[in-house]
């Protein structure tokens, strides 16, 4: 058995703080929580004050560290965005192929069966497209957005299995509610956005089994007072869980307060980044699909902008949003690390990550006071 313990830092356990206790890891899994005075024999680690939690679970990143998974689907582009995330506490976290060709769509999937294999971060993959509604398309290339057909469904199930875990983000208006019962059932999370439905066409495709909203707000009808939209039916409905980009940005804070305080189940809204592959690099522009997309600095991070002002993807990593989480939203600090956590790992049914429960994945992020992250572990080991 290979014993490590962390101590020196306040310990969050996704539930709640740990004061003068240590984390006691052995073979890459959460032991026990004790008293630091009572500690066993092992490699010691010990910090110098801040915050030793859960490693973040990011459900939707487009790239980093240089590299955008639509470049190149391969394993390789895979973990060099992993790899990009880890400085600012990402332990987890799900390569995201934006709307593409069909050859790319299946060379992502035959990269996500490979890159899970390893211990370097990835824990599945989410297709954002090319199932979505011209009408709200953002950044995506609209000539690609279609209908899901039934060879679709196969495909996707069938990618589920090898997988493991697979978020697929579709428009209401391009699946229906049969087809949304059919992949839900097979295991596969179904994440409606990108979509400009009407309240009950969501509630249709929620009843039927989709279990969250990609990027609440941005890219879908919005609340209105007779037409409730795909906003009002997600913040609504009980099980149904809304991703967030806290960037200050995508959604003005005053929004995401409200959604915050508003939504039905709780702990149901959860940070994304949405980030392109300027996180972790020092590149300031990329292209996406021939097209240039450029870094503007300002505000609480910056933002990344097509030609004409649309906004494309987030230069944000998950840190920031648990700062700005803490700064912007009102949230306690513990509600804050939940929604980097526990809450996107309840989502993508990821159940031995997002907390520090005995038998958990040692996956770790230490955080100084001022929630500036210092380093990370995956399965107890430095990364």
């Amino acid at each position: 058995m290979v014993r490590k313990i962390f101590s020196g830092a306040r310990i969050f356990d996704g539930q709640r703080f740990h004061d003068d206790k240590a984390l006691i890891v052995s073979d890459g899994r959460v032991e026990a929580i004790a008293a630091a005075g009572e500690l066993p024999e092992g490699e010691h680690t010990r910090f110098e004050g801040g915050v030793l939690s859960a490693g973040f679970i990011d459900a939707q990143v487009n790239g980093g560290g240089g590299r955008m998974l639509n470049d190149e689907a391969s394993a390789a582009s895979m973990y060099m965005i992993a790899d990009g995330h880890r400085p600012y506490g990402t332990t987890a976290l799900l390569p995201t192929l934006i709307t593409d060709t069909s050859d790319a769509t299946t060379a992502a999937i035959e990269a996500a069966k490979e890159a899970v294999k390893t211990n370097r971060g990835v824990a599945g993959l989410h297709l954002e497209g090319p199932h979505l509604a011209p009408a709200r398309k953002g950044a995506h290339l609209a000539e690609l957005m279609r209908p899901v057909e039934d060879k679709d469904v196969k495909a996707f199930i069938a990618a589920k299995e090898a997988i493991g875990t697979l978020l697929v983000t579709m428009a209401a208006e391009q699946v229906t509610a049969k087809q949304v019962r059919e992949l839900s059932e097979a295991g596969v999370t179904v994440s409606i956005g990108h979509s400009d439905c009407s309240s009950e066409a969501a509630e249709a495709r929620f009843d039927a089994g989709a279990r969250g909203v990609t990027h609440l707000f941005n890219a879908m009808s919005q609340l209105g007072h007779r037409a409730p939209g795909l906003v009002g039916a997600a913040i609504d409905h009980p099980s149904v869980w809304c991703g967030i980009i806290a960037d200050g940005h995508h959604v003005d804070p005053k929004a995401l307060r409200t959604a915050l305080r508003a939504k039905r189940g709780e702990g149901k809204l959860f940070f994304v980044t949405d980030a392109m592959s300027l996180v972790g690099s020092e590149q300031d522009s990329f292209t996406l699909n021939g097209r240039t997309v450029r870094r503007e600095r300002g505000g609480f991070c910056s933002k990344l902008v097509l030609s004409d002002g649309t906004l494309a993807g987030s230069d944000v990593d998950m840190a920031s949003t648990v700062r700005y989480g803490v700064t912007y939203l009102e949230l306690t600090l513990a509600e804050a690390l939940r929604m980097a956590t526990l809450y996107p790992a309840r989502f993508l049914r990821l159940e031995d990550r997002g907390h520090l429960s005995p038998g958990a994945r040692a996956d770790l992020a230490h955080l100084t006071d001022a929630l500036e992250v210092t380093r990370t572990f995956i399965s107890g080991e430095a990364a």
